[in-house]
């Protein structure tokens, strides 16, 4: 309010001093110059009315729609995350909306909600959280291949959401990515972003915003053909631009030298609008991309009928085990060669649920060793939130531990905690070997290589989310309580590196994971070694 009465003592020491000065006018004539005063006083005093009205109804305008939003959002939390794109604008929203909504009350200021908003900074995502989750979409794009009107509409495999992005929200995610030099996913964004505003949809952003950015992204990717059509139309909209006129001369330059080079004739841009296919996805430093995305989306899955053949399922008493034999576990052959089973019925959900209410309070982005220094750290291929537990930290996590040694006949007292890991919008942990490769890291001197992998899957997944084999095109996917186990060295100790393998993204849903990577001491009598190098 402080600047609200400050605006108006303006106005009326303004209206004071005209008046001291008006009452030296004797005539009808000068004392007519005071009405035209006061009318435009009025104009002033009518603007400033306006003004605030504007700015209130503004702000209930944010109210009644976040009500609505946080209604739905609060009803089912995790559900309503499990959709990408709910989970990218509630980065977005608090990064950079909640700001613009700050600013607009800071106009009049209320000590309340600054109060509140300085309270609760603290706890909001910041540039490099809104950075993340528009990265993850992109990522979520190229491994399911979707392209950019699928997210900006919500339609999601297996999900019916009124989730949806606006010209602003695409415009956004163009920028992310060309502020990151990635012009691949800045051109299929802008290009919805212009093709939404084209639409008649309404924004804040403007069509020569979009030009000036897919123009030379378009440019970046190779094709200057279209990079010049789209620089003439920005020109075009906005004369005075000043990039556009140069970047036009140098792209027609660029051309005609190359056509002269060539010897061909000028193809005019061609007419098909830009979308998923128009320009090839930059190569990375995963030599099995294409592979490990295509078993994601369940494609290029090597389980032929002679191979489906070999797969049987059984019960399991880990070799007569007392706490198995009345109540065996129920197992079932995933692959044959490496050898991959699952166990159903491995955690009850009120396990899950313990499990998950202790490692809740403890989650921690997921960190991998560098190779070069030996050190934790975080990484653009590992993608989750983890926590690790001790046996002693709740009974539930004892009786997981000792279940798993039954089930496997391995000891657990050399293995590592029990990891829970949480894997949400875009989640995921590119491929990877569970063992050390030679030489080893000084912390497997003592306990040794981790000799298997034990997965406890605590959750569906409504779309992705698949832990994939690329070297032999095994696929398998999340089923909440059952869990997955495999060697990942041979019993010469050698590592296996067929057992490379990796968390595809998760679409739509949230994979809640825990996993016990078992170590090779205490096995020696438990899985002796085999006579060759490869047994």
């Amino acid at each position: 309010m402080r600047k609200s009465l400050s605006y108006i003592s303006l106005v009326l020491l303004c209206c004071s001093s005209w008046i001291t000065h008006a009452e030296v006018f004797t005539s009808i004539g000068q004392m007519t110059d005071l009405l035209y005063t006061e009318k435009e006083l009025v104009q002033s005093l009518r603007e400033y009315i306006k003004a605030e009205e504007t700015k209130l109804a503004s702000v209930k305008s944010w109210a009644n729609k976040l009500d609505a939003l946080t209604r739905v959002s609060t009803t089912d939390p995790e559900g309503y995350l499990a959709h990408p794109v709910n989970a990218y604008k509630l980065m977005k929203r608090l990064n950079t909306e909640w700001n613009e909504l700050e600013s607009l009350v800071l106009q009049n200021p209320s000590d309340g909600f600054i109060s509140n908003m300085s309270v609760h900074r603290q706890y909001f995502p910041d540039e490099e959280d809104e950075t993340g989750a528009a990265k993850a979409l992109m990522r979520l794009q190229d491994t399911y291949q979707l392209d950019s009107e699928a997210f900006s509409k919500g339609k999601l495999p297996g999900m019916q959401s009124d989730a949806f992005l606006t010209v602003d929200d695409c415009f956004d995610m163009g920028k992310t990515a060309y502020n990151d030099a990635d012009y691949y996913h800045a051109v299929l964004w802008m290009q919805q972003s212009l093709k939404q505003l084209d639409a008649g949809e309404e924004a804040a952003t403007t069509k020569a915003e979009i030009l000036d950015y897919l123009s030379y992204s378009v440019y970046q990717m190779g094709d200057l053909p279209r990079a010049i059509e789209l620089t003439r139309r920005l020109v075009a909209i906005d004369p005075s631009h000043q990039r556009a006129g140069g970047n036009l001369r140098y792209f027609e330059k660029l051309l005609f030298k190359q056509l002269n080079e060539l010897n061909q004739a000028y193809q005019p841009a061609s007419e098909e609008p830009i979308q998923l296919g128009t320009y090839n996805r930059p190569k990375d430093h995963l030599p099995e991309r294409e592979t490990y995305e295509a078993l994601c989306r369940g494609e290029g899955i090597k389980l032929t009928e002679a191979k489906r053949s070999r797969l049987f399922c059984r019960y399991q008493d880990g070799f007569r085990n007392p706490r198995l034999l009345l109540k065996p576990m129920k197992e079932e052959d995933e692959w044959d060669s490496p050898h991959i089973v699952r166990y159903l019925d491995v955690l009850s959900s009120e396990e899950i649920d313990k499990i998950k209410e202790l490692a809740k309070p403890r989650l921690a982005r997921a960190t991998v060793r560098d190779p070069k220094t030996g050190v934790l750290t975080t990484a653009q291929y590992r993608v989750s939130k983890s926590a690790w537990l001790e046996g002693e930290d709740d009974p539930v996590i004892a009786r997981v531990n000792q279940r798993i040694e039954d089930i496997t006949g391995l000891t657990v007292d050399t293995a590592e905690l029990l990891q829970v890991a949480n894997y949400g919008v875009g989640g995921q942990y590119e491929p990877h070997y569970d063992f050390s490769r030679r030489p080893f890291d000084s912390n497997l001197k003592v306990d040794g290589n981790r000799l298997a992998t034990f997965l406890n899957y605590m959750s569906d997944v409504t779309a992705g989310g698949a832990t994939v084999f690329p070297d032999f095109g095994a696929a398998i996917w999340p089923r909440k309580g059952t869990a997955v186990f495999w060697y990942n060295l041979f019993k010469s100790g050698e590592g296996d590196y067929r057992t490379r393998h990796a968390a595809c993204p998760v679409l739509v849903g949230s994979k809640w994971v825990s996993n016990k990577w078992i170590h090779e001491r205490g096995q020696e009598f438990r899985r002796p070694c085999g006579l060759t190098e490869v047994d």
